[in-house]
């Protein structure tokens, strides 16, 4: 037997509505039977007022004192066709006809109906008891006689000369005139309960979109399952998180983004005046399209960012901005593409290596051993491979001899020359070759797209290294030159500042168009300040050449060699001069 399908509960807001509208009908039945109810005493004090204005008026009445005390002074009462045809009788019937009263009674000093709607009840003790009025006090009184349920007063009557109570006058109305009016009433408490009714419907179905609005669409259980997600997410993941709301504010800042932009929860704070690089809101203005990841910098850290828009439905809820470090995997890069270019100059002198090792066997095949050795000799001179750098000799630390000819290869393969600059000396060993491969390659590879841009025919780019010793570690000083354009004027007139802002390159046509382009120039300063140099321009260059010149300081980037006692001449290290030194051997 096939089960039915469970029944799907309401909607959230669907039970809100309906619960909004039960206590809206429940107030308006509250406060329609409180209003009835205070109606219905209201018209019950105004009948017992009136019986009371009315039982007042006969007990005065001269005319129905002096009758009273008569018959109360005679031994009996008088029959029931007396009292009928008497002065009593007439006085009440007629108040009673003229004010629309239920019954006007009169009684004597024992309680006994002198007068009395109902003919056959003369003479007869009354229903309800006269003890009160008959003592002299005025009462009104709710209660069920003989004619039915009423509201009424009793008052005493005393005799004419006297204050002694002879009798008592009862009046009542019926309370079935009391619910006609309360009936004739009701109308506009119905009327008005109806209109409060619909009015609270009517507020509770605006409510309810609203609450619609505001959640989304999303039931209770949805918006705590997505808040405990958010927490998880947000606060557990290493990438960097910032919402951007569509009214403009910062929605989301997660830890994780402020510990990569080293800013405080910016939560709150409209995105446009936060606190962040400016790569990061031109990611989120209307007239940016959406791109693929860019790179920037910040403080110290490279960071690849990237922008989304965050649509629920057709509701635009603002932009999510995702960052993730790559800072040290800029490192790795950076260190990689040295071995790899190192790898290629290897790769590319590998022939030469057999070349001479041919030429050796040959000599001494043929028994020439002389000019083998001095074969042997001159390439223990020059060393065992030939880069196509100029004056490489004058590099003695090994790493840096492979590094600058490793570049050398690839300037030659681009049709320009590699030279080691005449005042260049380095007599300490590189201790940092991370960081040193990171300066020194960037600005080689500018100079290198420098020199192929520009409209020099002979295209160079020359380099001279010096090291200075310190208490903590040597310093090394690079100079860059090349035979380039120089920087664009508009550039050198705002202080050549601009190359080192992210996505700024030196050539108009980079050599390769991998990721992370127009970041080396920003990248090598941010890492020689964070170790105490700098990067600058010292020359901007100008058109036809010679081009731009750039030197970079790297403190605590080489350690004297052993055996080795320097003496270090401070001389002018702009344009072609540099520190020079002298070596002695100890």
């Amino acid at each position: 037997m096939k089960r039915p399908a469970p029944r799907r509960p309401l909607r959230f807001s669907t039970q809100t509505l309906l619960l909004q509208l039960g206590v809206v009908l429940l107030v308006v039945l509250l406060s329609g039977a409180v209003h009835a109810w205070l109606t219905y005493e209201r018209l019950g004090r105004e009948a017992e007022n009136q019986a009371l204005t009315l039982a007042r008026t006969v007990a005065s009445d001269p005319a129905v004192r002096q009758e009273v005390r008569a018959i109360s002074r005679e031994a009996g009462t008088p029959p029931a066709s007396v009292l009928l045809a008497g002065p009593l009788m007439a006085v009440a019937e007629g108040a009673r006809t003229r004010t629309g009263a239920l019954f006007v009674v009169i009684t004597d000093e024992t309680g006994l109906r002198l007068a009395h709607p109902d003919a056959d009840r003369l003479g007869e003790k009354v229903s309800t008891d006269p003890s009160e009025a008959l003592s002299g006090k005025e009462v009104t009184t709710r209660n069920t006689g003989t004619l039915g349920p009423s509201a009424g007063a009793k008052v005493p009557v005393f005799g004419p000369d006297s204050d002694t109570v002879v009798g008592e006058v009862s009046v009542g109305y019926s309370t079935e005139s009391i619910v006609q009016s309360l009936a004739r009433d009701i109308t506009p408490i119905a009327l008005t309960a109806a209109g409060s009714l619909l009015a609270g419907a009517l507020a509770s179905f605006l409510l309810r979109r609203r609450l619609q609005r505001l959640t989304l669409g999303l039931e209770p259980e949805e918006i705590s399952t997505l808040v405990h997600d958010q927490v998880a997410v947000l606060q557990g993941v290493d990438d960097g998180v910032i919402g951007v709301a569509a009214d403009g504010r910062i929605s989301v800042f997660n830890a994780a983004a402020q510990r990569l932009l080293a800013q405080p929860d910016l939560a709150g704070t409209p995105w446009e005046q936060a606190p962040v690089p400016e790569q990061l809101k031109a990611l989120t203005r209307p007239d940016a399209a959406e791109a693929d990841a860019v790179e920037i910098i910040a403080g110290a850290r490279v960071l690849v960012a990237s922008a989304r828009k965050a649509l629920h439905r057709r509701e635009d809820l603002g932009w999510v901005v995702m960052l993730r470090d790559r800072t040290e995997l800029q490192h790795l890069t950076r260190q990689l593409d040295a071995v790899g270019t190192m790898s290629t100059a290897l790769r590319a002198q590998r022939h030469e290596f057999a070349n001479q090792l041919h030429t050796i066997a040959g000599f001494m095949s043929i028994g020439q051993h002389q000019q083998a050795r001095d074969y042997l000799a001159r390439l223990a001179a020059t060393g065992p491979l030939k880069f196509p750098v100029d004056q490489a000799e004058l590099l003695q630390d090994p790493y840096l001899q492979a590094f600058v000819g490793a570049k050398g290869v690839e300037a030659d393969e681009r049709g320009v020359t590699l030279r080691i600059g005449p005042e260049t000396l380095v007599r300490g060993q590189v201790t940092e070759p991370q960081d040193v491969t990171t300066v020194l390659g960037n600005l080689i590879d500018n100079a290198v797209n420098a020199a192929v841009a520009g409209s020099a025919a002979d295209r160079w780019v020359e380099v001279e290294l010096l090291d200075e010793p310190g208490p903590d570690g040597g310093t090394l000083h690079v100079v860059v030159a090349d035979s380039g354009d120089g920087l664009a004027p508009e550039t050198a007139a705002g202080g050549a500042e601009a190359v080192f802002a992210e996505g700024f390159t030196t050539a108009a046509r980079p050599a390769r168009a991998a990721g992370g382009q127009g970041l080396g120039l920003a990248l090598a300063r941010q890492l020689a300040r964070r170790r105490g140099g700098d990067v600058r321009v010292l020359e901007p260059g100008s058109p036809g050449g010679p081009g731009a010149v750039f030197m970079a300081t790297l403190p605590r980037t080489t350690a004297d060699l052993p055996g080795k006692d320097k003496l270090i001449r401070n001389d002018s290290f702009a344009g072609k001069d540099s520190l020079i030194g002298e070596e002695r051997d100890v």
